[in-house]
């Protein structure tokens, strides 16, 4: 490998790992993790304000900012450990997204306002960036954001907007100049989802879990001083994210959690003849082609962040870990559901896994869509790792 953890960086992880497990309320192996998004909220604000005071909710921020300035393997270590445990309290809105365009693009004044409380773990921010028809082509979105001199006035509708039924403000990107070229047409802007009455309605998805919404402008006034950045440049002021390590290794250390948890449910159960499900060949050969899998992802995540500390762009190597970490996160929960059999499919404290796996099923279907599909990333990797042509470059023989 290329990549090695220093002596520091085992003593955070082992310091980090001791931490989690005093937290963790109940047994280890009895901790299933909560829902942020719904009735475990506050719990969740109450670790993100914990991990606040270590110093560890940002410690991706430049130490101008009240940060560490952490290096990349730190960062995937903190990343990994906190996925593998189920905790909730990070915070991939506010800290990881919004606080590093605000110390790049922000006004003093504003840095001022929003940064501390981030900083603190106080606030829930969403991102209003998705429409009904803009999606992987976020560059066409429509939302109107018009200049009424003492005020901005917003109309249009945003989709799939996460936790905002949670959220206190939003970021989002509107378009300010429709005769413009669609990428330069675009800004920036922040608001107070109540004091500005913009609407929140829910997304239930396939699993009836409520994380998604659809957020609505309906001739909303927000103030002046909610543009971030310069007029017209929100394209390019969105692309900010400073130091972030985006390696995915979140995918495979939750993979390996929940492997460790299909194992123990093998070892303990047996088929209709009496044996232990662990001795049936085709069980035994999908585990072992799953824990490859697993290490196979963990290991290119690990890549990526090596890359980033070089200085290099893993565009390509980001495409790959993206791709095998969604797959995974897919087909590790139909393994579980598989092995659980028709009990499995039942969501009382009586099925195998309290039968979570199916309905994890059902959430990660999108997995392989959101954050840029999965065709999308081969795409990547077919033109800028392979150098083959884009296909409207493609000549077709008559």
């Amino acid at each position: 490998m290329r990549y090695t953890f220093t002596q520091e960086d085992e003593k955070f992880r082992q310091e980090l790992r001791n931490w989690i497990r005093n937290e963790i309320p109940v047994n280890f192996e009895k901790w299933h993790g909560v829902n942020e998004a719904g009735d475990d909220f506050e719990y969740g604000l109450k670790i993100r304000r914990k991990l606040a005071k270590k110093g560890w909710l940002t410690m991706a921020w430049p130490k101008e900012y009240g940060g560490q300035g952490a290096s990349y393997m730190k960062q995937v270590i903190f990343n990994e450990e906190m996925s593998y445990h189920r905790m909730p309290g990070r915070d991939g809105f506010g800290a990881k997204m919004l606080g590093p365009t605000l110390m790049v693009h922000g006004t003093e004044e504003q840095k001022k306002r929003f940064l501390p409380p981030i900083a603190n773990g106080e606030v829930q921010w969403c991102q209003g960036y998705s429409e009904p028809d803009s999606g992987s082509d976020l560059a066409s979105l429509k939302l109107k954001v018009e200049d009424k001199k003492d005020h901005w006035l917003v109309n249009g509708t945003k989709v799939w907007t996460s936790m905002a039924h949670k959220a206190t403000w939003i970021f989002f990107l509107g378009r300010t100049d429709p005769d413009a070229p669609k990428h330069k047409g675009i800004s920036f802007f922040v608001a107070n989802i109540e004091d500005c009455g913009i609407e929140v309605q829910p997304i239930i998805n396939m699993g009836s879990e409520h994380y998604f919404n659809q957020v609505i402008f309906n001739n909303v006034k927000i103030p002046k001083d909610s543009l971030i950045g310069e007029l017209n440049r929100g394209w390019y002021i969105a692309a900010t994210l400073l130091d972030f390590e985006r390696s995915g290794v979140e995918y495979p250390s939750s993979a390996r959690r929940n492997f460790e948890e299909i194992i123990q449910f093998v070892k303990r159960n047996k088929n209709s003849s009496g044996e232990p499900l662990i001795q049936d060949p085709y069980i035994n050969k999908t585990l072992v082609d799953l824990d490859l899998d697993i290490e196979a992802a963990r290991l290119i995540a690990y890549e990526v962040a090596y890359l980033q500390s070089e200085g290099e762009v893993p565009s390509i190597e980001g495409s790959v870990a993206k791709i095998l970490g969604t797959t995974l996160t897919q087909k590790i929960a139909k393994i579980a559901t598989d092995f659980s059999g028709l009990y499995g499919q039942l969501t009382d404290s009586s099925a195998p896994f309290d039968g979570k796996y199916l309905k994890q099923q059902l959430h990660v279907t999108a997995f392989t869509i959101f954050a840029g599909t999965t065709e999308i990333q081969k795409n990547i990797i077919a033109t800028r790792g392979l150098g083959l042509p884009r296909e409207d470059k493609l000549t077709v023989k008559k």
